[in-house]
């Protein structure tokens, strides 16, 4: 009997499609599960015709495989990886792969490379990104790790993976835990678009006073445009639900947001390395806000709602042209933010890191896919070094033309008493942004005063540094050079 090619742990729904999907594209694939009875009933229910066998050990997995020997992990993040990652060791040969397909840490995927290196295996931590149906139709993956293992397991995710313009949605992003952060980036982004969707919805509901089914009619219509995406287009289709008495189903439904952490790990990782991706951070927020669910409640007591404006229909119109212009720009800002933040954690980590080539696996299997994320691979195709997308044609182009109507519909939102945090952090991000000279030079003063911690000059070198004694100094100018 032919060895498997791969060997898949975790029989989930997303582990499940993934060995389906493996499957229908040529691949045996042997498989295993900490409870055999789910092995067994996946064997018995969905894999008739389908080269996949079951395993009932993991001793018996491992001996099912063809050399290089290639098994992928796809069970929850955290302690039960590490676990199952000592568990093969001594059943695996040098040269033999473990490829961490779940949701992990990038640190976590950093030091399990450095671990099995030192055991003589390979270690190959994989974003994989789609959902249930990407998995089974085609995701878009993500992998990093000990870049020795990539010609073993190309073949085999290359297949698989979501394809756009005939390329497949996945190649080699770069050493330790960089497929990981890629997917970790990836998810912040998808945060961001996701509260960016839920605040247009929220204007219009409540703003403009329109009718679901009016809204859902809006949703399709920017699907059609630049805004087209993966994103718009279920929000269109999950507002023609109804319930069963008949109404939108969305309105039954409780307004406090869960979360699984990828999104507050981006937060976490643009405090340490410095990068301002506050459009992200402030949709991790949201929902942390929208847990209040009971506060909310009682504090929309002590401060009600003011009386919402009366718009014309007319005036409504061009304030959904308004929604749409800002909705645009300020998902300009989330991806510029998200690749200010690869390119960071790139030098920090020393990650040679494709730009162009990430934005190509986002293009197709992915939840943030959309129509610009070609523009965002042009724009580094024809500039590998761009310091900001903001600093390309298109996107400049972009960001000018809705910048008016980005500022009216925020502006609307404030007068409502209506919270946007996403797309108002957007628009801070870009006035700072574009800003050649911000107040930073009040917070150096205060820091010099009550700590001593110095300052720049705009008339001395950059990296020159001077204190004032400020409170000795009977308000004259006593600084110099100082050595830090």
């Amino acid at each position: 009997m032919a060895q498997a090619d791969i060997g898949v742990i975790g029989l989930a729904v997303m582990g499940q499609n993934l060995v389906l999907n493996m499957a229908d594209h040529g691949f045996k694939v042997a498989v295993y599960n900490r409870s055999y009875e789910k092995t067994d009933a996946f064997i018995r229910q969905r894999v008739a015709g389908r080269s996949i066998v079951g395993a009932q050990t993991l001793s018996e997995l491992v001996d099912q495989l063809a050399t290089p020997r290639k098994v992928m992990l796809m069970v929850k993040a955290g302690a039960v990886v590490d676990q199952l990652i000592e568990d093969l060791i001594p059943l695996l040969s040098e040269g033999d792969i473990i490829i961490d397909g779940g949701n992990s840490l990038y640190t976590d995927s950093t030091r399990r490379t450095q671990r099995l290196q030192a055991e003589g295996l390979h270690f190959i931590g994989t974003g994989v990104s789609g959902g249930e149906e990407g998995a089974r139709t085609g995701p878009s993956i993500m992998p990093g790790g000990d870049k020795t293992a990539w010609p073993a397991v190309k073949p085999i995710f290359q297949a698989i993976a979501a394809q756009s313009d005939d390329q497949p949605c996945c190649d080699w992003v770069g050493p330790e835990g960089a497929g990981h952060y890629v997917k970790m980036v990836h998810n912040g982004i998808e945060y961001g678009d996701m509260q960016l969707i839920a605040e247009a919805y929220h204007l219009m509901r409540q703003g403009l006073g329109l009718s679901v089914e009016a809204i859902q009619a809006v949703f399709a219509e920017w699907n059609q445009g630049v805004l087209d995406s993966y994103l718009i287009e279920i929000t269109a289709d999950l507002l023609t639900f109804k319930d069963q008495d008949g109404e939108p189903l969305v309105d039954k439904i409780l307004d406090a947001a869960g979360q699984k952490g990828t999104g507050k790990w981006t937060g976490i990782s643009s405090l340490e390395l410095g990068v301002p991706v506050t459009l992200i951070t402030e949709s991790v927020y949201a929902r942390c806000l929208s847990a209040l669910k009971t506060e909310r409640e009682q504090a929309a007591d002590r401060y009600p709602a003011g009386e919402a404006s009366t718009l014309s229909e007319l005036d409504t119109q061009a304030m959904i042209d308004a929604l749409h212009d800002a909705l645009y720009a300020s998902k300009i800002m989330s991806y510029a933010q998200g690749y200010m933040l690869m390119r960071e954690a790139a030098n920090e980590f020393d990650w040679d890191l494709n730009y162009g080539g990430i934005a190509l696996m986002w293009r197709g299997g992915c939840i943030i896919r959309s129509r610009f994320l070609e523009n965002i691979k042009q724009a580094y195709d024809q500039n590998p070094t761009l310091s900001n997308l903001l600093h390309d044609q298109f996107f400049e182009d972009a960001v000018k033309q809705a910048e008016r109507h980005w500022r009216k519909a925020v502006a609307f939102a404030v007068t409502e008493g209506l919270p946007v945090p996403a797309m108002s952090s957007a628009l801070a991000f870009f006035d700072g942004y574009r800003c050649a000279r911000l107040p930073a030079n009040i917070l150096q003063a205060q820091r010099d005063y009550f700590g001593a911690h110095t300052y720049e000059r705009v008339d001395a070198p950059r990296g020159e540094r001077f204190h004032t004694d400020w409170i000795h100094s009977g308000g004259h100018a006593q600084s110099g050079s100082y050595e830090v």
